[in-house]
């Protein structure tokens, strides 16, 4: 058979994804489940952050593919199933689209982001109807940082929060305290995710992602420590025989050099 012409259409991913999982396609593909591809959807929904984080518009552009994929690898083994199609997919986000977007196609008035963040809070209260929990809804497997700041967003919404941040650094000081005191492994375990928790909620009231601050850390702390590696092969010495001492000036070093 041919190769696919009109690459740059969304309906040739479709039928691509088709022919691989036919009878003739291929055996890797054809053996994938909604289960076996769990870890590669994760893993596109990482990479696509990196790409946004090193503001590389060019891998970003190939990982938003890859991540396409998936969600058509998805929806071709639900087709199959007879669960439903990629079509339904789109169906639903275009509703869901305009239904929460009634100052675009409708007759609300919403002048800020703000005012649109809120009727968009309001309109999946009435989607999600009586008795349902204002964090219930936010997946569980999220990474913990993320998962907390968004259901510390959420109840912030129905007024439980802190009048300013101070109280939160406040409360951060006590958490520290209880830490310091704690007794036992477990204790100090449940202090110290009091602790994190505390953070998390100062971000939010700060407007940082806390998911997002901590990984450009770790990338500072990553480039910075290959620097301080760097410096000691050129100058002939083994960083882990340097002193405490010695690390810690070659440390600030890296922080002058590497940003």
């Amino acid at each position: 058979m041919s190769a696919p012409e009109n690459l740059n259409k969304f309906e040739t991913l479709v039928s691509i994804m088709a022919r691989l999982r036919g009878k003739q396609g291929c055996p890797w593909d054809r053996q994938q489940t909604h289960a076996s591809l769990r870890p590669y959807l994760l893993l596109e929904c990482y990479e696509a952050l990196e790409a946004l984080d090193e503001s590389d518009a060019e891998k970003l552009r190939d990982e938003l593919g890859d991540l396409l994929l998936q969600i058509v690898f998805q929806a071709q083994i639900a087709a199959e199933a007879g669960e439903f199609t990629i079509e339904d997919v789109i169906k639903r986000i275009n509703a869901k689209l305009v239904y929460r977007h009634p100052h675009i196609f409708g007759s609300a008035q919403a002048a800020s982001a703000e005012e649109v963040a809120h009727n968009w809070e309001e309109l999946k209260k009435e989607e999600r109807g009586a008795g349902y929990s204002v964090i219930e809804g936010v997946p569980r497997e999220m990474p913990a940082l993320g998962y907390s700041q968004e259901i510390q967003r959420r109840v912030a919404q129905v007024g439980f929060d802190w009048d300013d941040v101070s109280g939160v650094i406040e409360k951060l000081v006590e958490e520290v305290k209880e830490l310091a005191q704690a007794q036992g492994q477990q204790k100090k375990e449940q202090e110290f995710g009091d602790i994190l928790f505390t953070l998390v909620n100062i971000a939010r009231r700060l407007d940082v992602n806390a998911e997002a601050a901590l990984r450009e850390a770790n990338r500072r702390f990553y480039r910075r420590f290959a620097y301080m590696e760097d410096v000691c092969r050129k100058r002939g010495v083994n960083v882990r025989e340097l002193s405490f001492d010695e690390q810690n000036r070659l440390w600030e070093e890296a922080k002058r050099h590497v940003q």
